[in-house]
């Protein structure tokens, strides 16, 4: 998990829009001997052999497992880590509700859909929303070119080695885009199912975008992003009569790992169910503005 490799850490000296933003990306270890030892002593690799013949690695209180630390190490800069994100994600919170802006978190693995949905969901409701758009990818701005041909305001954020979107980036991204007030604001993260859960970029809703091309199996292997979501759109259901996609399986794994999750049904090539993802949205940034 990313939260313990240091890759989310900000500067413990900024807590707000318009101080010190600068990320310090160092990684710790607590053993001096790191690299030098047997690896398979136990105080380096906390695992289980499990029943099912998996050997597990998210057994211990860390939930994860970094070479050269103790879980309790782990734990620890976990925390450090979180709690800054979350100062930065307070800041954005306050930003957006006190001007009644409705930000969303889209988050997928590589290859589900997420800017072709962002796309036509722009060009359908770009006539009666705001809508302002923040792009995230390790490197290029193609995404952000592609939010731009419709007519909107993009900023694109390449995180380099960074798997996620963090929240005084996504603070950064904000002060550059300048959202006006009672507007749609849409966060595309960074593809990938794992580390984007931990961090609250300050979003109003978190939305996790899969295809059907994915299997139904992912919200049981990539358990947290599904419980953090809020809404689950299924995308490219064209391709059903060409998969053996089994959709009642799916949305009955996520409800296993989260009960309240909502699901909407779309192909955001042929427009199939779009238009019930805009009354979801639509009503949800109209109760946003209300706030």
């Amino acid at each position: 998990m990313c939260t313990v490799c240091g890759c989310g850490t900000e500067n413990p000296e900024a807590h707000a829009h318009g101080h010190d933003h600068h990320h310090d990306h160092e990684h710790e270890h607590d053993d001096p001997h790191h690299g030098h030892g047997h690896p398979h002593e136990p105080h380096h690799v906390h695992h289980v052999h499990a029943e099912d013949g998996a050997i597990h690695y998210g057994r211990g209180i860390a939930g994860a497992h970094v070479p050269g630390m103790s879980q309790e190490r782990i734990v620890q800069v976990e925390r450090d880590i979180l709690s800054k994100n979350d100062a930065f994600a307070a800041d954005n919170r306050n930003f957006f509700e006190s001007n009644g802006i409705f930000a969303l978190n889209f988050v997928s693995s590589p290859g589900s859909g997420k800017t072709s949905l962002l796309v036509r969901t722009i060009e359908d409701l770009k006539g009666r929303l705001a809508i302002n758009v923040i792009e995230g990818d390790q490197q290029t701005s193609n995404d952000a070119d592609r939010i731009r041909e419709t007519g909107v305001r993009a900023v694109q954020v390449n995180t380099g080695k960074g798997c996620h979107l963090d929240a005084a980036m996504v603070g950064h991204a904000v002060e550059e885009i300048a959202p006006e007030p009672r507007s749609v604001l849409f966060i595309e993260n960074v593809g990938n199912l794992v580390c984007p859960a931990g961090f609250d970029l300050g979003e109003a809703r978190r939305v996790v975008v899969l295809s059907v091309t994915e299997g139904e199996d992912k919200p049981l292997k990539y358990p947290d992003i599904f419980a953090a979501a809020d809404l689950m759109i299924l995308n490219k259901i064209d391709l059903l009569p060409h998969l053996d996609f089994n959709m009642g399986q799916c949305i009955a794994n996520a409800l296993r790992v989260n009960e309240r999750l909502q699901t909407l049904m779309v192909s955001a090539r042929t427009g199939e169910g779009m238009e019930a993802l805009h009354v979801w949205l639509e009503r949800s940034a109209a109760r946003w503005a209300l706030r």
